[in-house]
């Protein structure tokens, strides 16, 4: 690997971990907004519904992210739906992990406790007030590990895009990698590039787990 190899690779591997950034985050909006209605459907009375986004979820966790990647890409633009392969990719994870959301929702919703409700609705509360106020602030607080957990495995699996021609940070190395031979250093410094994003992601999460875990054993004492 040599210093003036590294140099030039970099800019355009950068540009490239740009876009990655930009999928993630654009997956990670997505799959939050969806798999909040997900979560909420599924702990809804109603049958229909619940019963709808039970059946949603299990066919997307059932489908490989990349299947579902190339289905949005190659065949939603025959029924007349034209997409950027960055549209699709940015849509296809939000779907992909919507399910995987949904489920770090209804996980924290579940976790509080009935007599916390059963409290709010005895001084005249309701539903959408208890949702609000007693309801959401502690699930939010329970799911934020998961959650961050979940936002670094998209931004792995953002490299998944290049099966559809996005020019993200894998893409870019694989095509500095065919025209130029240098296989260590490409795909060592995008090892390392996504380590880079990864990492503070992932000291995050740990942070976020240990200062709940304190807080849930201080709540207990």
């Amino acid at each position: 690997m040599e210093f003036s190899d590294v140099a030039d690779f970099f800019p355009i591997l950068l540009k490239g971990a740009i876009v990655t950034v930009q999928i993630t985050v654009g997956a990670l909006i997505l799959s939050t907004l969806l798999g909040l209605v997900l979560a909420l459907m599924k702990l809804s009375p109603v049958t229909l519904f619940s019963t709808t986004a039970s059946t949603v979820i299990n066919v997307i966790r059932g489908l490989p992210i990349i299947v579902q990647l190339f289905y949005i890409y190659f065949v939603i633009p025959e029924l007349g739906i034209q997409l950027s392969a960055f549209q699709a990719s940015i849509i296809g994870l939000g779907i992909a992990y919507s399910a995987y959301q949904a489920e770090n929702f209804r996980a924290g919703i579940e976790a509080i406790d009935a007599g916390q409700v059963e409290a709010a609705k005895s001084i005249g509360m309701k539903g959408r007030l208890i949702m609000r106020r007693v309801v959401f602030p502690q699930a939010i607080r329970i799911a934020l590990p998961p959650y961050g957990n979940t936002s670094v495995m998209i931004l792995k699996d953002s490299s998944l895009a290049s099966t559809i021609t996005v020019a993200e940070m894998t893409r870019a190395g694989q095509l500095i990698a065919a025209s130029t031979f240098q296989n260590t250093t490409v795909y060592t410094m995008v090892a390392l590039m996504y380590l880079a994003l990864s990492l503070p992601l992932i000291f995050g999460v740990n942070r976020l787990e240990r200062y709940f875990s304190k807080s849930s054993k201080g709540a207990g004492k």
